[in-house]
């Protein structure tokens, strides 16, 4: 259905991006132990399998922390959106969903 455009919430794809890049800007307001940083940029990126979906969040910032708090929060709210917008047609007859999982969110790569 995302491949097709029949979600009736919208493109999942696009919802991921904005509200991605919107959680990296929140993570303070969600961690109340993370301190705000000044943000320069924040991307996401999706990909569509046959497997699945893949969402990738790169932030960065010219501050004496990382910012992999920030890109862990994107990515997730990112996921969260997308099963948010097709969970209607994940569901299995209980409203149950036996197969859609979110899985494997890491730090890839941090650099200075």
């Amino acid at each position: 259905m995302i491949r097709k455009g029949l979600t009736e919430k919208g493109d999942p794809m696009s919802l991921a991006k904005v509200s991605g890049i919107m959680a990296a800007k929140r993570t303070p307001e969600l961690l109340p132990l993370c301190h705000p940083l000044k943000i320069e940029s924040t991307t996401i990126e999706t990909s569509l399998s046959s497997s699945g979906i893949e969402v990738t969040a790169t932030v960065s910032a010219t501050e004496k922390t990382g910012v992999e708090m920030e890109a862990l929060t994107a990515t997730t709210v990112a996921l969260l959106n997308i099963w948010d917008a097709v969970k209607a047609y994940e569901k299995d007859s209980r409203g149950q969903y036996p197969t859609t999982r979110i899985q494997d969110v890491r730090v890839v790569k941090k650099t200075k």
